[in-house]
């Protein structure tokens, strides 16, 4: 006796064997595609990143760079340096040089690497710098092309993630990774003295930013490619199947699952079966009641509640129109991360004090500390913490006072009442608070939250908030100059 209840029948079997065949085989063939030509790519770009640094790196004088790498070093000239980077003035840099008698060499080398990097095609960088030991975390630059400003010789920059904890000179190829600068393909060459000691390396990298994208289209394309294969070989065996009898019946009984009647819907919108079925045969008897029957259930139910559905809508409309009104005016004047007043919030608030203002008041400037370098290192969603950490401290600071957060990185608070009387010792609790959780280097970065603050009061003689507003701003910089002095700044 046949069993029509199965639910796993062995034309189902037949199906899932052929259509997990057709994707393996598809999906093997793409992959092995994809990664022959990665690799080519890669092992093309390896190649040529080693041949370069080891051309440049052969032609460079290391005794030179030794006295380079040592006036580089010197207390007085990372002196000079700093002074020519913050007035953005190449000269101190060429005049120390030619005092030292480095000038000319220096000059050479910088146009010989020039020159090379401008007859290279795809190559972005060339640079010669001092690498620290394998622990270390920053290296120095000293001489790259022509378009890097003279006052990046001698410049300490943070070295790159991936490469921390690593000899660079010892890397046994060219390593391909992307950074602050993109993806690159990277390789490094020792540079050494007369004596034989490793003076420095020479860096070569070729962008492959485009590369990447080239090898992201090639992946698309060939999922394309290979679904549609896979479209075709399956589209064929089921329609021979199908075709007659299993088709409409399962559409069929999909159709009725998706009827839900209810009062004042279309048919279309109730889910009435609508399908091209034009059998002259049972089939298409059944397909015709079935639809008939639904049809004449949603006018019934629609001649019995369109009254109550037109009011029901008309109350409906008048609440969601008083929410939307109501929410807009509260999103208007709130910061969305932080959920404190915005800079439009404090422009309402303070938009009278220029007639009348109270006749005490003072301002309290925030200006959070490393959140370029947390959005830069970490993401966005680790600045956002470090966002809203820092806002949470200020709020629970001055309980009583309100808080705008005025700029990406820049909050206000703008203190009266019990806050004002008690500013001073709210305050220097604040900068103490901020200190304490900087100091908890355990603790990750976006979570050691850390901020400039300056405070400023209302004094007799000031016309408008503004006065107050630009001596708290003041004091905020020059606190934040300190947290610099003692810290450093990102770059």
């Amino acid at each position: 006796m046949t069993n029509d209840n199965r639910r796993f029948s062995i034309k189902t079997k037949m199906y899932l064997f052929v259509t997990l065949t057709v994707f393996a085989v598809a999906a093997g063939t793409s992959l092995i595609a994809f990664v022959t030509s990665a690799n080519r790519i890669n092992d093309h770009y390896r190649q040529r990143a080693s041949d370069n640094a080891k051309n440049v790196a052969s032609v460079m004088d290391g005794d030179f760079l030794a006295e380079l790498k040592a006036v580089a070093e010197s207390e007085e000239y990372q002196q000079i340096r700093a002074i020519a980077e913050e007035e953005e003035n190449d000269q101190p840099i060429e005049d120390y040089l030619k005092e030292k008698g480095l000038w000319e060499r220096f000059y050479k080398t910088r146009a010989y690497i020039s020159a090379y990097l401008g007859n290279m095609e795809d190559m972005k960088y060339i640079y010669v710098a001092v690498q620290g030991d394998k622990e270390s975390l920053q290296d120095m630059y000293l001489i790259s092309d022509d378009s890097s400003p003279l006052y990046e010789v001698g410049y300490y920059e943070e070295r790159e993630e991936e490469l921390v904890g690593m000899d660079i000179t010892a890397l046994p190829e060219a390593a391909i990774s992307k950074g602050d600068w993109g993806w690159l393909c990277s390789d490094f060459e020792p540079v050494y003295d007369s004596k034989g000691d490793c003076v420095c390396v020479v860096g070569c990298d070729f962008g492959m930013d485009d590369v990447m994208k080239a090898r992201r289209r090639l992946l698309v394309y060939l999922v394309l490619g290979s679904l549609g294969f896979v479209a075709v070989v399956l589209t064929g065996a089921v329609l021979l199947i199908n075709k007659i009898i299993i088709k409409p019946l399962d559409t069929i009984t999909k159709e009725l699952k998706k009827f839900k009647p209810s009062e004042h819907l279309s048919y279309k919108e109730a889910g009435v079966i609508d399908l091209d079925i034009k059998n002259n045969d049972e089939i298409g008897e059944i397909y015709q009641c079935i639809r008939n029957m639904e049809i004449d259930t949603i006018d019934k139910l629609n001649e019995l509640y369109d009254l109550q559905a037109d009011k029901l809508r008309a109350e409906a409309d008048i609440k969601a129109k008083q929410q939307q009104i109501g929410q807009l005016s509260i999103e208007t004047y709130k910061d969305a991360l932080t959920g404190v007043g915005n800079k439009a919030a404090y422009i309402k608030k303070t938009e009278g004090f220029t007639v009348d203002q109270p006749k005490e008041f003072a301002i309290v400037m925030v200006d959070m500390n490393n959140l370029k370098k947390i959005n830069d290192v970490y993401g966005h969603k680790s600045g956002d913490v470090y966002i809203k950490g820092c806002c949470r401290m200020i709020c629970e600071a001055f309980k009583h006072s309100p808080v705008y957060r005025i700029g990406g990185d820049e909050f206000l608070v703008l203190l009266m009442g019990s806050d004002y009387q008690n500013r001073r010792s709210i305050f220097e609790k604040l900068k103490d608070d901020f200190a304490e959780t900087f100091s908890h280097t355990e603790a990750d970065p976006w979570n050691r939250f850390s901020a400039a603050v300056g405070m400023a009061e209302k004094a007799s003689d000031d016309m408008t908030l503004d006065f107050v507003f630009k001596r708290a701003d003041k004091a905020m910089y020059e606190n934040k100059s300190e947290f610099k002095k003692k810290y450093g700044a990102y770059r």
